[in-house]
């Protein structure tokens, strides 16, 4: 099954509570997984961020939801115990606890007029509240990740062949390859080897060399393609070379490059574009938003 929305973990986790004593967050957590029935890749799932497992992320929000409506309490950091308010709600059997089920609570409508916002709360709870502030904040950078790599992979697929030359130099040097942009230049200035639009140095010392093709193609690059890309590699009696193309790579491309002895990589548009968003190559940064989390351990008292 899906991993179970915040709102759905409510009742669960207050049911967890019911017989009033102390419980840790993590064994309330590990108990609601098991309830769930949640696959090993469901309790490692992280947030698009990276930073927190999607599971443990709607844990947290239902015990805040809780909380703010007065069901249960946290006498310390990181245990819970449920309310008398809260076991007189599970006195009336519930069928569910969610959003709407704590709004008869004064406590929890003002928490929401605070958080939301008056134009927030015009916006149905389909909208707002079937996802964690978190994950509703990553599917809005997501968006605006996706307008961005579209909007900029057209605009690459625009310019002349010598100015993507320069804009994949640029990249690989973004990326700590070729030491300078003046050592990058000189080496990929030795194009039309066998094909190769470059070679570059792997590392500042040059203890190693890449070899880079980039070509602004609109078909998929097919399997010959990268079979002759390999030939030129094995001709100069390299092992490493970097394919970059603003289409895409056939699926028989794709398995000939994964099996072969060299080590090729191939970037299609999508992926280049995202490297040039991840090292900022042809994007300038319009605001940032920093989230920041109470730190507990500043309040901790010798």
């Amino acid at each position: 099954m899906p991993i179970p929305d915040y709102q759905s973990l409510m009742l669960p986790l207050l049911e967890l509570l019911a017989d009033g004593q102390e419980h840790s967050l993590r064994d309330v957590t590990a108990a609601l997984e098991d309830r769930f029935g949640l696959s090993e890749a469901e309790r490692k799932a992280l947030l698009p961020s990276g930073q927190q497992p999607v599971f443990r992320n709607r844990v947290g929000w239902a015990k805040t939801y809780l909380k703010k409506a007065g069901l249960l309490e946290t006498p310390r950091r990181g245990w819970l115990r449920i309310t008398s308010r809260g076991a007189q709600v599970l006195n009336q059997s519930p069928e569910r606890i969610d959003v709407r089920f704590l709004d008869q609570f004064e406590e929890f409508r003002d928490f929401r007029a605070l958080r939301h916002g008056a134009k927030l709360l015009e916006a149905s709870a389909s909208e707002t509240d079937e996802e964690t502030p978190e994950e509703l904040l990553a599917q809005a950078y997501e968006k605006l990740r996706q307008s961005l790599s579209a909007e900029l992979l057209d605009q690459v697929k625009r310019v002349s062949p010598a100015f993507f030359e320069r804009l994949v130099l640029q990249l690989l040097v973004r990326m700590g390859y070729g030491g300078t942009y003046e050592e990058a230049a000189k080496a990929v200035g030795r194009s039309g080897d066998e094909g190769f639009d470059g070679i570059i140095n792997e590392d500042r010392l040059g203890l190693d060399v890449v070899y880079v093709q980039a070509k602004r193609w609109e078909a998929p690059v097919g399997r010959p393609e990268v079979q002759k890309f390999a030939g030129a590699l094995q001709g100069h009696r390299a092992r490493k070379g970097v394919f970059i193309t603003t289409s895409t790579f056939t699926k028989d491309a794709i398995e000939y490059a994964a099996r072969i002895d060299s080590k090729i990589v191939l970037i299609d548009g999508h992926r280049l574009v995202d490297l040039m968003i991840e090292y900022n190559v042809g994007v300038s940064s319009v605001t940032s938003y920093e989230v920041k989390k109470v730190d507990y351990d500043f309040f901790t008292e010798e």
